[in-house]
């Protein structure tokens, strides 16, 4: 996902010089395309992030689309106050970029995960989440955040997961994405980095659904109503807290419209106890297949349902 969106980055600045990049000392490959082609449209704001969404909000305040880069555990979780009143109150029109969000930066411990992204921005007015799960989710993510009128955030997870869909997709509004149907009691609704895993997952439950939630805000209440109306249980997965992210969306409006039973699988109320490989995080979390295999039987259990599991 990181190649398409560099890609994406030099043909946009090439397109519409009013696009301006700005990132905190990020100098690695992903931005030579823009410096190279578009080096009067590419800002260097060093290790100064609340100053970077500072002066986002002023150029866009002078016409300008800045797009705003930085690690999600920074942008936007250390400059949230600034994204608040600098940019969402004002409702202006800057792309923010939160990459390797939840436990990619494994080895680099607390001070670089994030998990808690989604929920803090979530309770902010004007702002729009995306979450894609590959190539062709962050193409249409891209474009359709190109064309927002007010703040925008993007959320870049594990981006080397492989590709969810055969081929391109359009975003229609807040609809979720159909990755796989079935017509089992059970649905999958997944967002970014764990989409792969609830196709992975789906093997074990082979006749369920498989949605893939690309935009977490606004998202599509009605589409919402009718998945859940239409199984029993609903299981999320979600490489983000529990509180506050996709799980904890999916799971007020089924309580408002569509009673059913939701399983929220994410990361619980803690922090990471070790560093390590992202696969070690992942397990030590309970989001590899043993333990969301785990979690959702003790669901199903739970709840007394028990979809046919493949032999």
């Amino acid at each position: 996902m990181r190649g398409v969106f560099s890609q994406w980055l030099a043909r946009a600045c090439q397109a519409d010089e009013r696009i301006i990049v700005l990132t905190g000392d990020h100098g690695y490959s992903l931005f030579d395309d823009v410096r190279r082609e578009c080096p009067e449209q590419y800002l260097n704001a060093g290790v100064a992030e609340q100053n970077l969404i500072g002066v986002a909000a002023g150029l866009a305040k002078g016409g300008f689309r800045p797009i705003a880069y930085g690690l999600g555990a920074f942008i936007p979780i250390r400059v949230l106050e600034q994204i608040k009143l600098d940019i969402c109150y004002e409702n202006l029109p800057v792309l923010l970029i939160g990459d390797g969000a939840g436990v990619v930066y494994s080895t680099l411990g607390t001070s670089h995960q994030c998990a808690e992204d989604i929920a803090a921005l979530r309770a902010l007015p004007n702002i729009s989440i995306l979450s894609p799960a590959d190539d062709h989710e962050m193409s249409a993510c891209l474009n359709e955040a190109l064309h927002t009128t007010g703040p925008c955030y993007l959320r870049i997870g594990k981006a080397d997961r492989g590709t969810v869909h055969e081929q391109n997709v359009q975003l229609q509004g807040g609809r979720l994405l159909s990755v796989r149907t079935g017509a089992g009691p059970l649905v999958w609704i997944a967002t970014g980095s764990m989409v792969q895993a609830a196709l992975t997952m789906a093997q074990q439950w082979p006749n369920s659904d498989i949605w893939s939630a690309p935009v977490i805000k606004p998202l599509d209440i009605d589409h919402v109503v009718a998945i859940c109306r239409s199984h029993r249980a609903v299981i999320v997965l979600e490489e983000h807290s529990i509180y506050g992210g996709l799980g904890s969306a999916i799971a007020e409006i089924a309580s408002e419209h569509a009673p059913t039973w939701v399983c929220r699988i994410g990361i619980r109320d803690r922090f990471s106890e070790k560093c390590g490989s992202y696969s070690y995080l992942l397990a030590e979390h309970g989001l590899d297949t043993p333990g969301i295999t785990a979690q959702v039987h003790a669901f199903l259990k739970r709840m007394n349902c028990r979809p046919a599991v493949a032999a």
